[in-house]
Order: C-alpha cells, then structure tokens, then sequence
C-alpha cells in the first residue's frame, strides 16, 4: 500500500511540476503576443493615417481636375453658342 501511495506522490509531484512549467511558459507568451500586439497595433495606426492624408491629396487634385474640366467644357459651349 505504501508503494502505491509514493507512486501516486510521485505522479502528483511531477504533474505540479508540469502545470508550472506550462503557467511560466503561457506567462511568457501572453507578455510576448501583448507586446507585438501593440507594435502592429501602432503600425496599423500609422499606415491608417498615411492612407487618409493621401486619399484627401488624391480627392482634392481629382476635385480641382473636375472644376477645371468643367469650366472648360462651359466655356467651349458658351463660344459654341456664341454667349462670348
């Protein structure tokens, strides 16, 4: 009967040993996943506010294409139509 119990100690012992290991190792990688996270978290952020700058340039030089055209256009019909 002693036998038995000191084999179950033994089991009990190396199987604390093993859930602390593994509570370490999961400690250091949520510390890890945390940290690079925030890096593409930071780097998302940053691309974000280079796409909306550049898209604003892109509608204002489009927006400004469009008037001009548009007043071109304008002008050609109001020679067409002789107004000028």
């Amino acid at each position: 009967m002693e036998a038995r119990v000191a084999v179950l100690e033994q089991i009990a012992s190396s199987t604390q040993a093993a859930l602390e290991r593994i509570e370490r190792g999961q400690a250091a990688l949520g510390t890890e996943l945390r940290a690079e996270m925030e890096d593409l978290r930071a780097e998302f952020r940053a691309d974000m506010r280079d796409l909306r700058v550049s898209t604003r340039q892109d509608f204002y030089w489009l927006f400004g294409v469009m008037l001009a055209g548009f007043t071109g256009l304008l002008g050609v019909m109001a020679h067409g139509f002789r107004w000028l």
